[in-house]
């Protein structure tokens, strides 16, 4: 029997409430200098937050694709490696940088010819989450957190690993078609916090290797983000973080049999609102960053 993820609708992440107008704005050009951006724009009247902010701002991503539904931009990838054959995000490196007589620490880098930072994950609220510290020692091992049928004969909180996915090639679960990949729901720079879980979608799809060398129906796909997807994904796997841009719901790939009904059965589906995404799809996109509050 498919067991179906629970939908979290009603459950939007809020930001926190509006006050301190002027140390926002101070805190979002601070940022806009260490992006190189200028201007954000009026997001400031709208997206106050309580503390100075550090590390936001207009930012540019690698995600998967939203191709129907309300959601407005992609969900973005979170960058793999293989530790001993668990399966670990990457972290970008932390420096400091100085603007406006202000210090930042902040984590980013370049991977594949793109810059990759903290930033990326900066919405739904999860700019507050301790997991979005600069801090690069945090435990960066995904961890499994039950969602599929499969997944029960792993403990929440049990590193994802390799051998987990050896019959990706041919697995399915009666949503869609069956040979596409093998999904896993995790968690990501998350233990031991009791508030601002990170939760990523994992997918070993042979998909992968097709893009990353851009082979048949990836022949069209940026040379960027190929050159990205050979750093940021392994063996065949490949992570986003698993927050619907539209109201910040979990959205599943094969978790919802009513997907088909919006033709997503083999789609990443958000069943709030019938957001649709791609996971064959990565493509780059802009947004807005929230700033992480000041400590």
């Amino acid at each position: 029997m498919t067991q179906e993820a629970p939908p979290n609708h009603g459950q939007r992440d809020k930001y926190p409430a509006p006050s301190g107008r002027r140390r926002f704005v101070k805190g979002l050009v601070g940022a806009s200098a260490l992006s190189g951006v200028t201007t954000v724009g009026g997001l400031a009247v709208d997206a106050a937050t309580d503390q100075g902010g550090v590390g936001g701002g207009t930012v540019s991503y690698i995600g998967i694709q939203n191709i129907a539904g309300p959601a407005n931009r992609p969900m973005p990838l979170v960058p793999l490696e293989i530790s001993d054959g668990a399966l670990r995000g990457k972290w970008p490196s932390v420096s400091e940088v100085t603007t406006g007589g202000d210090t930042f620490r902040i984590a980013k880098a370049e991977l594949g010819g793109v810059t990759y930072s903290q930033q990326w994950f900066q919405y739904c609220g999860l700019e507050v989450a301790a997991g979005l510290e600069p801090d690069p020692e945090r435990d960066g091992f995904l961890r499994s957190k039950a969602a599929y049928d499969w997944q029960s004969q792993l403990n929440d909180g049990d590193k994802l690993r390799v051998e987990h996915f050896e019959d990706y090639e041919s697995w399915g679960n009666d949503i869609g078609s069956d040979g596409l990949g093998k999904p896993a729901v995790a968690t990501w720079r998350s233990q031991g916090e009791d508030v601002k879980e990170i939760q990523v979608q994992v997918f070993r799809t042979p998909a992968v290797s097709k893009m990353v060398a851009g082979d048949d129906e990836y022949a069209d796909l940026a040379g960027e983000i190929r050159e990205f997807l050979d750093a940021a994904t392994a063996k065949d796997f490949i992570a986003w973080v698993n927050r619907c841009t539209h109201l910040c719901c979990n959205p599943g790939y094969k978790t919802m049999p009513g997907s088909a009904k919006f033709e997503a059965a083999d789609k990443v589906y958000c069943n709030c609102h019938q957001s649709v995404y791609d996971p064959f799809s990565p493509t780059t996109a802009t947004f807005a960053s929230r700033p992480r509050p000041q400590g």
